[in-house]
């Protein structure tokens, strides 16, 4: 078999999901042969897959100091590049790749992409509109558009692009659920309603259910299994039926139409210009949707007797999520929270990025989750229930702030520079969640500045709270 052969076997492999096998293929092909400057390419790519951006630069380097005109190496370099904050060189990289290149469309994607997450949303918007230019029905490149003018609060343009995104997850459809709900009369219809994203926007969004029963429908949400003792509570939902079974096993009617949550928010509210204050109005009937058993809750209660402030902190998302990089922060950044005198911590982190617990020297500080939990109660019960017993809940922008939101509990949401459509551009507070309040990054990369802000006004919190004690 010859270099290129064992590239295109190694390459069938990383694309199965085998990349550290398919690495050992690509190294082992640069061995053999030092000047094979596509093998780099491939191993660029496995090693920007595996998150290790700085050793990826090094392999797209070394296959352009031998192939120099090569766009799809400038491309990929500029793309790792943006990673590590490397900003202007990984704008002069995408150019390099137009420039040999002129049409071809993921620079123009990626250039766009850089500046925007950088802040420069208007620089990074008119790259993605001359890629438009070349494929004028990208959906992808659609969707982003409309993610960012949701953001700019441009609803009726940003739902409409937006909605491209079903061109590439169509597999979210749940098949025999009737015709797809495009803003019909929902009095007397039964509709099967479903997430299409994240636990977060599963939390936050269900409250749809809540909206289309007040318009006279029969709702039926579907979700992961998981999730369904925590929804059991929430008002406006008829029934509760698991991923996984069919519908007609639970004897469900059938159904008039089906939709997303999010495409309800999309259908009955996205078209004015205070979406969030519309829907939030109409699906909150308190501040809290979600609620826990006094039973649970009074056990966990026991169980974080804690003296002063009680807070929780998460500060991991999904790492597989396309802009972790921009809104998860290492724990070793809440040093100077942690450092608050009169306040007691506990981690509501767990699964990826618990480990760091271990490798910051304030870890004594923080009182751990036991084993176990979310188990024996249900997923997320036990978890509700600690966090209705903390004063405070202090994370970034994961599901842990859906949660605590839909609880009514205050929660301090740590934003990066460019957050989701929902926070907005500015403001310290938000409709979705009364309790919430946010805290924003002033530049990409730069956390000092946002933790000492924060430090201060958990030190203001605890010196309010012993005033009025004293009275």
């Amino acid at each position: 078999m010859n270099s290129q052969d064992r590239l295109q076997h190694a390459w069938s492999l990383h694309q199965s999901g085998e990349v550290i096998e398919a690495e050992s293929i690509y190294r082992d092909v640069i061995a053999k042969d030092p000047g094979h400057a596509a093998a780099y390419v491939y191993l660029g790519i496995a090693q920007h897959d595996r998150k290790l951006f700085k050793d990826s630069i090094e392999s797209y380097r070394a296959a352009l100091k031998f192939q120099p005109l090569f766009p799809i190496a400038w491309n990929n370099l500029g793309n790792s590049l943006r990673m590590v904050d490397q900003l202007e060189e990984a704008d002069f990289c995408f150019e390099q790749a137009l420039r040999q290149n002129p049409n071809y469309l993921s620079p123009l994607k990626n250039r766009g992409t850089l500046w925007i997450w950088a802040g420069e949303i208007e620089r990074g918007l008119e790259w993605y509109r001359r890629a438009l230019r070349i494929v004028p029905d990208e959906p992808e490149l659609h969707r982003n558009l409309g993610v960012i003018y949701l953001l700019q609060q441009r609803y009726a343009e940003g739902w409409h692009e937006y909605r491209y995104r079903w061109h590439f997850m169509p597999e979210v459809r749940v098949g025999g659920g009737g015709k797809i709900w495009e803003g019909e009369d929902p009095s007397g219809k039964v509709f099967l309603l479903y997430p299409e994203q994240g636990i977060g926007d599963a939390i936050q969004f269900v409250r749809a259910a809540h909206s289309l029963k007040l318009a006279g429908a029969t709702t039926v949400v579907r979700c992961d299994p998981k999730l369904l003792p925590l929804f059991s509570s929430i008002g406006g939902i008829d029934m509760l039926i698991p991923d996984g079974l069919a519908a007609s096993e639970m004897g469900v009617p059938d159904f008039h139409y089906q939709a997303s949550f999010i495409e309800v928010v999309d259908r009955l509210y996205g078209r004015t210009g205070a979406l969030a204050t519309d829907f939030a109005a109409v699906t909150m009937c308190s501040k809290a949707y979600i609620e826990v058993s006094e039973t649970l809750a009074g056990y966990w209660g026991r169980q974080f007797q804690l003296p002063g402030l009680k807070v929780g902190i998460c500060w991991q998302g999904n790492p597989d999520f396309h802009a972790d990089v921009y809104r998860s922060v290492p724990l070793k950044r809440f040093a100077s929270i942690v450092d608050v005198p009169g306040v007691n911590f506990v981690s509501l982190q767990y699964g990826y990025g618990s480990e760091q617990l271990k490798e910051v020297s304030f870890c004594s500080q923080i009182q751990k989750l036991p084993e176990g939990i979310d188990r024996s109660a249900g997923a997320f019960l036990d978890t509700a229930a600690i966090i209705r017993n903390l004063d405070l809940v202090i994370t970034i922008d994961t599901s842990t702030a859906h949660l605590a939101g839909a609880l009514g509990v205050p929660v301090w949401l740590i934003l990066g520079r460019v957050p989701d459509w929902r926070w907005r551009e500015q403001g310290e507070v938000t409709a979705w969640y009364p309790t919430m309040r946010l805290f924003r990054q002033s530049q990409v990369g730069h956390w000092e500045e946002l933790f000492a802000e924060i430090a201060l006004e958990l030190s203001s919190e605890v010196r309010n709270r012993s005033i009025v004690r004293r009275l």
